[in-house]
């Protein structure tokens, strides 16, 4: 359709595909009250006259009357649908993820809480937080390989556990850093 021209005194949808939409007031309306020409072309706002059906009517009020425009979209699109649903899945798939990796590092950060306050700790007790450390570890890389989480960010959570661990150790006096050398 090239163009479109409705009298106001109706309320009429019209398809989305025009290119340009003219009111006048004819002189077989039944609208009492002169008004001037209203037009405006879809240009104006593509968004809102490309996506669904645009309908018309008039309020007539005590002292005077008024024109609403309604644009209405359509159903969303199966394609719009489908990458809904995806998204959907894969946000529960991450957040099953991320909470793995948050409850392995909490763990560790327990257990090596627990050997620090632990007063007359030996060396060997460091065994099986390595253990958790390394499924820590892993659980870390393989959501940084899904994509579940950023690279950056799986590096600085293994670098705090290290960090953690190594803290532990020379409270201890297990692990003695060396000072660095200066030339």
């Amino acid at each position: 359709m090239a163009g479109a021209a409705i009298g106001v005194s109706h309320c009429v949808a019209l398809p989305s595909k025009f290119t340009t939409l003219s009111l006048h007031a004819s002189s077989s309306s039944s609208c009492s009250v002169p008004f001037s020409s209203l037009s405006f072309s879809s240009n104006l706002s593509q968004t809102v006259f490309s996506k669904g059906r645009l309908s018309i009517s008039t309020i007539r009020g005590p002292t005077h009357h008024s024109i609403v425009c309604d644009a209405a979209p359509k159903k969303k699109a199966d394609s719009a649908a489908k990458r809904a649903r995806q998204a959907e899945k894969r946000r529960i798939y991450n957040k099953a993820r991320k909470s793995e990796v948050r409850t392995r590092i909490k763990k560790v950060l327990e257990e090596l809480e627990v050997l620090k306050k632990k007063p007359d700790a030996q060396a060997e007790e460091v065994l099986p937080i390595e253990k958790l450390i390394a499924e820590a570890y892993s659980v870390i890389d393989k959501a940084v390989k899904v994509g579940t989480l950023h690279r950056n960010t799986g590096a600085r959570r293994k670098s705090r556990l290290a960090r953690r661990k190594k803290a532990v150790e020379i409270h201890h006096g297990w692990y003695t850093p060396t000072p660095p050398v200066t030339a």
